[in-house]
């Protein structure tokens, strides 16, 4: 809320402009301190402590019996905790440099005690000014800016926090210029010193600039003294200037006072930021005195409480929105001219004018002209054309999106010697207040220089009658082939007709040694010359023969003789000589020449004769390519025991599935001979065993071979287990295990000992306990044993017996 009366008496007679004439010695406290201020701390229903001027080289006096500072200059701008402002203001364009604190957040609470006594704390800083003489028509104002930060206290409104400025005479308080700011509330706190409970008029407090703090304060309101509790109820208001006229009390003495108050109960806080200009000549307008058409502009005056505004603008201009306030904005037009503003309240007639230059908007126009150079040396004259403004800067891009600036402010820039594509444009503005613009960027593309690059193989030899295309290829060029280039003397060259552009040359036929090389250009780039390659005819025959067989098929094992006819050769060699069988010394003694070699390869490989003719260096290499089929390999199962009239189901396996032609022999006792998996059925007039060949041949012809040794026995199926065995290690009777007649499947065979304890267990057939329990060998001792079996006919076999251990 904002209590102000105002004072017709103190009118000014006719309205003046503004005039330079001298402020009060460190007004704005520009000494760093509060030299010629007096100040007053203490509490608000007393008792207080004076510190009379001139205070030279105080920067801060303290709170009532606190060590924090109540008062304190401030030269370096930082934010205010609640408020988030600066503490040192800049409003419309005008810089403060300095400002004072006045008060902080501390409370009586902060006294160590318990509750509100003994009041609230009160800061003050005054100033006795010396009105300097002069007509009163001439006017001597001050302009000062304050911002606040206010806790509500929940009182009613005349105990609530509060900021004030008064202006007083010798005699009197000049009124119209001493407002008072507090939080307002609707009164309905139970009267008396320490009264809480009021309520908050937040629209009033809203409409006179306050705006509620986000941040959390240990506030004491509501809780009549009690321990505080985290509330969001600091209000805050922002930097606002005030003008006031002093040119009433020329040749007078006034007193200027701030003042920051706690509530008079005391456990609220208050405190305030003030600036003061150093410029007492009247009225002044802030903003900027260079405008650009068509931009919003805002100028102002510092306010005066209750005043009534005027302005004017030049011929063109539009008043958007302040021509009856302080603050004025407007959008600039074409023509430049005076901007007026006329202030009036019951404390003043004020007005000043400045005069204000527009500028056309800024137009960046283009550079010229996009250009292709060649990396290294180079240079490229660029332009600007179709601007409006000057030019601030020139920029580079790689990319036409990151920019680095080059430090040239004229028209023409000259790009030199490039070594990569680069982007330039200019900034330009027209004035100061006009927006600064980028100009329509050209490009420089950057050829990289023509690299020739090298010819591969360097060197070919072709021989005489030798059918063989030589193939030579173009690396490590940069830049595009133009054409291909051949001499027969290294020294005049010719072009290729038609022209040749790929990287690649094949050439058939040669009979002449010729040279050969690649002109490559990058671009804009003069072309570059490859390294030379070179094709040498030699004037001797290339080795000839006939082979056979090129490519043929074998099975795992099998040999195969390698052919060859020598018409043209004087020497020999193979790859491979390893698995190679008359394959000869390596001399032609004669042509023709036959070889016949046997190969046994064991995978498939490829049988290289190279051939030599001396005096060419180039080898005939005739390849037999040999494909060897996988090694088959057939089990026909382990060797078994049957007895008669008992059938016994064979089962031969072949790793390779293609091999499924099988041949059993002999037929004896067979159901069939030409599948897999025959029965076999012995009868009574069978003897004692018999052994069968299996052989599973694949479809090329390849096959393998196994046996399997059967036992008859004339008895039914049995299984027979020895009464004693010695495992002493030297090979004979060492393990004992089952002897299965008939049996198809062991389902155990298990030995104990006399405690009843397992030692041993299996259900595979031949194998056996070595008399050793967990790798101990155990003494001579005697053990049980359990066997079951299942024969061919699917019966069950059990036997049961003593087992003796003999060491």
């Amino acid at each position: 809320m904002i209590s102000l009366l105002f004072c017709a008496t103190l009118l000014s007679a006719l309205p003046v402009f503004s005039q330079t004439q001298a402020c009060p010695s460190n007004i704005n406290y520009a000494t760093g301190d509060l030299g010629f201020w007096s100040a007053r701390t203490g509490l608000v229903n007393g008792p207080t402590q004076s510190y009379p001027a001139p205070n030279t080289g105080v920067p801060a006096l303290p709170e009532f019996n606190l060590s924090q500072a109540g008062i304190r200059v401030i030269t370096s701008a930082g934010t205010d905790q609640f408020g988030g402002f600066t503490t040192i203001p800049t409003i419309n364009g005008y810089a403060y440099n300095f400002s004072v604190l006045l008060g902080s957040s501390a409370t009586s609470f902060d006294l160590h005690s318990t509750t509100a006594n003994p009041g609230g704390f009160t800061r003050a800083l005054s100033y006795v000014i010396d009105v300097p003489p002069g007509p009163i028509t001439t006017p001597y104002t001050m302009t000062y800016a304050y911002a606040m930060v206010l806790e509500n206290g929940t009182h009613n409104s005349n105990e609530q926090p509060l900021f004030k400025a008064t202006l007083s005479t010798v005699d009197s308080i000049i009124t119209c210029a001493s407002p008072q700011y507090f939080l307002p509330t609707f009164n309905n706190a139970t009267p008396g010193t320490g009264s809480t409970g009021a309520t908050l008029d937040t629209a009033t407090a809203i409409a006179n600039g306050f705006t509620n703090s986000p941040v959390l304060f240990l506030s004491h309101a509501g809780t009549q003294g009690g321990g505080g509790t985290l509330l969001q109820d600091v209000w805050t208001k922002g930097w606002t200037e005030v003008t006031f006229d002093l040119s009433p009390y020329r040749g007078q003495q006034v007193t200027l006072t701030f003042e920051a108050d706690n509530c008079a109960p005391g456990a609220h806080f208050a405190y305030a930021y003030v600036a003061l200009r150093n410029n007492c000549a009247g009225l002044e307008i802030s903003g900027n005195l260079e405008a650009c058409q068509n931009n919003t502009m805002i100028y102002s005056v510092p306010a005066l409480a209750g005043a009534a505004y005027h302005w004017t603008v030049p011929a063109g201009w539009t008043i958007n929105s302040g021509s009856d306030g302080n603050i004025l904005n407007v959008t600039v037009g074409a023509n430049s001219g005076q901007i007026t503003a006329n202030e009036i309240n019951g404390c003043a007639n004020l007005k000043d004018t400045i005069q204000v230059h527009v500028s056309p908007p800024t137009v960046a126009g283009l550079v010229l002209n996009d250009n292709t150079v060649c990396s290294g040396l180079n240079s490229t004259l660029l332009n600007v054309t179709g601007n409006t403004g000057n030019v601030l800067n020139w920029l580079s891009s790689p990319d036409g999106v990151s920019w680095s600036p080059i430090g040239n402010t004229t028209t023409s820039f000259t790009a030199q010697n490039l070594t990569s594509t680069t982007y330039f444009s200019a900034l330009v503005q027209n004035g100061s207040a006009c927006n600064i613009d980028t100009s329509a960027a050209a490009l420089i593309k950057v050829d990289p220089k023509s690299v020739g690059g090298v010819l591969s193989p360097l060197n070919t030899n072709i021989c005489a009658g030798e059918n063989s295309t030589a193939v030579i290829t173009l690396t490590g060029n940069i830049g595009s082939v133009v054409n291909w280039q051949s001499s027969l003397d290294n020294t005049n060259w010719s072009n290729f007709f038609p022209v040749k552009r790929d990287s690649v040359l094949t050439t058939n036929s040669v009979t002449i040694t010729t040279d050969y090389r690649t002109i490559v250009k990058s671009g804009v780039c003069p072309a570059d010359t490859s390294a030379t390659a070179r094709i040498t005819f030699i004037n001797v025959p290339f080795p000839k023969a006939t082979i056979d067989p090129a490519l043929a098929t074998i099975c795992y094992g099998k040999s195969i003789p390698l052919n060859a006819n020598i018409t043209i050769g004087t020497s020999y060699t193979w790859n491979h000589p390893n698995t190679l069988i008359n394959q000869g010394n390596g001399t032609i003694t004669s042509l023709p020449f036959a070889i016949h070699a046997t190969a046994i390869p064991a995978t498939t490989t490829d049988y290289v004769l190279s051939i030599l003719n001396a005096g060419c260096p180039n080898p005939l290499r005739d390849t037999f390519h040999i494909i060897v089929k996988p090694r088959l390999i057939v089990f026909a199962g382990n060797d078994t025991s049957v007895v008669v009239n008992q059938p016994l189901q064979l089962n031969a396996l072949v790793n390779q599935p293609a091999a499924n032609i099988f041949t059993w022999t002999p037929a004896t006792g067979l159901s069939a001979t030409n599948i897999s998996n025959p029965i076999a059925t012995f009868g009574s007039s069978f003897g004692n065993s018999i052994t069968y060949i299996v052989r599973a041949e694949d479809p090329a012809g390849c096959y393998a071979e196994d046996n399997i040794t059967i036992t008859v026995f004339k008895t039914g199926p049995e299984i027979f287990v020895p009464s004693a065995f010695t495992p002493n290690g030297d090979g004979r009777n060492d393990v004992i295990y089952p002897i299965c007649v008939g049996i198809k499947e062991l389902k155990f065979f298990r030995i104990f000992n006399r405690w009843g304890q397992l030692v041993f267990t299996t259900s595979q057939f031949n194998k056996g306990w070595d008399g050793a329990i967990g790798g101990s060998p155990q003494g001579s001792n005697n053990f049980v044993y359990m066997a079951q079996g299942i024969d061919y006919l699917g019966n069950t076999i059990f036997k049961k017996g003593n087992i003796v251990l003999i060491r």
